[in-house]
């Protein structure tokens, strides 16, 4: 494996067995992102997500999956035509992978794996032979990529650099429709009875660095998702009921539950409540 590699891991100073397999995790999403814009990815489409997040501005906890918007609409756009690219790019820095599509044919989300085995890259990075003989022969580091083939109207993006593993740049939604994004997630995501506390993690990222919310894009989201059908525009004051009506549903002691297994310190959860969201209201700003 690539001297860049093992630098890349050593700077995270992993200990534990998660931490190492996280390591990994990150660099495999960084020489993805590296071999999609190799292949001329990034001229059809930009990068959003928490993984966005992290990668470009260093949100502090892990995300799992790697999310992409096109442009514009085009329902023969096709991610499984970049994975041969991707799979070349990831064995030239020492991971032999496979690159898997799973893309439902009425779904207008491209998706694809990059399964690679765990135990082999452990061995590779050197935490030492007791803690890789504890994971099984079989087990696989795995890496998703979606991207959303006909996305709402009204973004900005913008390029952004990315240094590892080698220097590259990325096109990315600009931060404050990042946080239209996230919002749309926080107030309409269904998933049964969980509660995704890393979307609330991020919301407090956005408003922790003053990040203004684009309110006319979170308009285009809902409307694509048949959350808004009026006629008037979507309007602060509205958003704002949305939002406490949400709060008020959320159950914050599981949604600290979702996201501590992607946190360094499980301190930044300790005020999560209700009463805590619900004082958050007035910290909005809108563009």
């Amino acid at each position: 494996m690539k001297k860049v590699i093992t630098d890349f891991i050593e700077r995270r100073n992993p200990q534990t067995l998660g931490e190492y397999d996280r390591a990994l995790r990150e660099i495999i999403q960084n020489i993805a992102l590296l071999g999609l814009w190799r292949a001329g990815f990034f001229e059809h489409a930009a990068f959003y997500g928490g993984t966005a997040l992290r990668i470009v501005y260093g949100l502090p906890r892990f995300s799992e999956d790697i999310d992409f918007s096109l442009l514009k609409k085009r329902e023969d756009f096709s991610l499984e035509s970049y994975l041969s690219g991707l799979k070349t790019e990831l064995l030239g820095f020492g991971f032999e992978s496979e690159l898997i599509p799973s893309t439902k044919p009425s779904s207008p989300i491209n998706s694809a794996f990059i399964k690679t085995p765990t135990r082999t890259h452990l061995m590779k990075v050197s935490p030492g032979p007791a803690l890789v003989e504890t994971v099984p022969s079989n087990q696989l580091l795995k890496v998703k990529l979606e991207i959303d083939t006909d996305p709402p109207g009204d973004f900005t993006t913008e390029a952004h650099a990315v240094l590892d593993p080698i220097p590259f740049h990325v096109r990315i939604f600009t931060l404050p429709d990042l946080f239209a994004g996230k919002m749309h997630c926080i107030l309409f995501r269904q998933w049964r009875s969980r509660v995704k506390g890393r979307d609330w993690y991020d919301m407090l990222w956005f408003l922790k660095n003053e990040i203004p919310l684009h309110l006319f894009h979170l308009e285009q989201r809902m409307r694509q998702s048949g959350h808004w059908t009026e006629t008037r525009a979507l309007s602060e004051a509205v958003f704002l009921g949305l939002y406490r009506d949400r709060v008020n549903q959320v159950d914050f002691s599981k949604a600290a539950d979702d996201v501590l297994p992607f946190l360094h310190d499980p301190r930044e959860l300790d005020a999560w409540s209700r009463e805590f969201f619900g004082m958050l209201a007035g910290r909005f700003k809108f563009l």
